[in-house]
């Protein structure tokens, strides 16, 4: 098993990384989010999980242990392979999954694409049982038609979904419900 890399980052593609170890050159599969922090020539350290199938072994790499266990964890829900597992991480944080679970809001998986309705009750009864419940996890609120729109122009812009959901949270609630205004808002997360 591998646990964990340190190297220098030798090109960065679509979904991966490759990572040069000890003159070894290996393709890293790491969420958006993670990704989008990296530079060529930069040495970094990932967690690791080396998934291994009849047909692939594909090595996953986190920047903390969190992202990894919640992995591991998304690994056992039927019908959820190793892409939609990373998926899922690029567009939810650990926090984010674990307060959707704690107020059994199976909507906030169906913000992954390719995740409908069923998968996401499915992905929420699993996750019930394994994630241990945090106190004082308020409810992620649903999005209305407005603040999708501002979320779908914010990723167009290029932030990550995850970015851009941090952002919409940051929109006073006094904010009108135009998508003009409530965008405008938004973009000031980013420059607090």
């Amino acid at each position: 098993m591998i646990a964990s890399l340190k190297g220098s980052i030798v090109a960065i593609e679509t979904d991966s990384i490759v990572l040069e170890v000890g003159g070894i050159g290996y393709q890293v599969f790491v969420a958006a989010p993670v990704k989008d922090n990296f530079h060529v020539g930069e040495t970094i350290f990932l967690y690791t999980r080396l998934v291994i199938r009849e047909d692939n072994w594909t090595l996953c790499g986190f920047d903390n242990k969190e992202s990894r266990e919640y992995f591991n964890i998304l690994l056992g829900v039927n019908g959820i392979g190793v892409r939609l597992a990373m998926l899922i991480l690029s567009t939810l944080s650990p926090e984010s999954i674990r307060r959707a679970v704690f107020n059994e809001q199976a909507d906030i998986f169906c913000r992954v694409p390719g995740i409908g309705k069923k998968t996401a009750q499915k992905i929420l009864l699993y996750l019930q049982d394994r994630i241990p419940e945090t106190e004082s996890l308020a409810p992620l609120a649903a999005l209305t038609d407005v603040d999708s729109e501002v979320l779908a122009a914010l990723t167009a812009l290029g932030y990550s979904v995850v970015e851009a959901q941090a952002a919409l949270q940051y929109i006073p609630a006094s904010t009108p419900q135009d998508v003009e205004a409530r965008l405008r808002s938004a973009l000031q997360y980013f420059t607090r």
